[in-house]
């Protein structure tokens, strides 16, 4: 038998490949495995998207595919939001300082397949800055709505107000990608698809608490272990030390703060106005 034809482990998900990829710019130990965890992240993302998409392009998708879809979202999101514990309870927090001006001003804003998950999740409308929503309700066009999203509050020069340079590079290499992305699934997105499938599905009940449950994974949980990580690791006694995109992480991280829910009408309005608030205040008593 010729071996040589027959498929290995190792060319099969490019094992060499894959353990090259890490490479720290500094001797700090800890950078290794900052950089590790932020590359396992990126393909729990790739998974959740490789779902959304799925779901927002079959048109005859039926309650159980939904609802296995679902699930394995969910399933991934649970392994994200435990994940964070690896930043901060694993990275030393002297090394983080040290190698950390080493990666500016990257940042982990500028993952585009979080944006991506965003915005197959809900309405456009839903991801704009919560004090501007009143202003923009109504009939708005999509470019109008992105130039507000929430995000772009978040990456702004805390003393001038202005655009952070991680957000110009952000902006310059992904906003067309991410515009036309608003653009195409306007009508079709995940909140669209809920608001359609819910009332008339016979397991409304078992959607609507997936759906919910997706809902707090990534705008409650994901968002708060993010924060407890920053707090750990850029919080001081009186004051705070600036991210490496430096960006307000102080007011763009909590929840309570964002006030960003991807099927708000899943929820109730005690629920709506108290979104991750016990949550945030546990984190900064401990």
């Amino acid at each position: 038998m010729n071996y040589s034809r027959l498929t290995t482990y190792w060319d099969y998900i490019h094992l060499d490949t894959l353990l090259s990829l890490q490479n720290p710019k500094t001797h700090q130990p800890d950078e290794f495995i900052f950089i590790a965890y932020h590359q396992i992240t990126e393909l729990y993302f790739k998974l959740t998207l490789w779902e959304l998409q799925q779901i927002c392009s079959d048109h005859e998708l039926n309650e159980d595919e939904l609802i296995s879809k679902l699930q394995r979202i969910n399933n991934y999101l649970v392994q994200l939001v435990s994940s964070f514990d690896v930043m901060a309870n694993g990275v030393d927090r002297e090394q983080f300082l040290k190698f950390r001006l080493s990666i500016l001003p990257a940042s982990g804003f500028q993952s585009v397949q979080f944006r991506m998950i965003e915005i197959y999740c809900t309405d456009l409308y839903n991801l704009v800055d919560k004090d501007l929503r009143s202003r923009l309700e109504g009939d708005h066009i999509t470019e109008e709505l992105y130039e507000h999203i929430y995000w772009k509050q978040g990456a702004t020069e805390v003393l001038s107000g202005e655009k952070t340079i991680t957000l110009k590079h952000f902006e310059e290499k992904y906003s067309d990608k991410l515009l036309k992305l608003c653009l195409d699934l306007q009508n079709k997105n995940l909140n669209r698809i809920a608001e359609e499938f819910v009332p008339k599905a016979q397991k409304k009940d078992e959607i609507t608490d997936l759906l919910r449950q997706l809902d707090a994974s990534i705008n409650i949980g994901w968002a708060l272990a993010h924060f407890k990580s920053a707090v750990k690791h850029l919080q001081r006694k009186h004051n705070a030390i600036p991210s490496t995109g430096g960006t307000n992480w102080q007011q763009y991280l909590p929840p309570r703060f964002q006030k960003k829910v991807f099927f708000p009408s899943l929820w109730t309005q005690e629920e709506l106005d108290s979104w991750g608030k016990a949550w945030v205040e546990q984190i900064l008593e401990k």
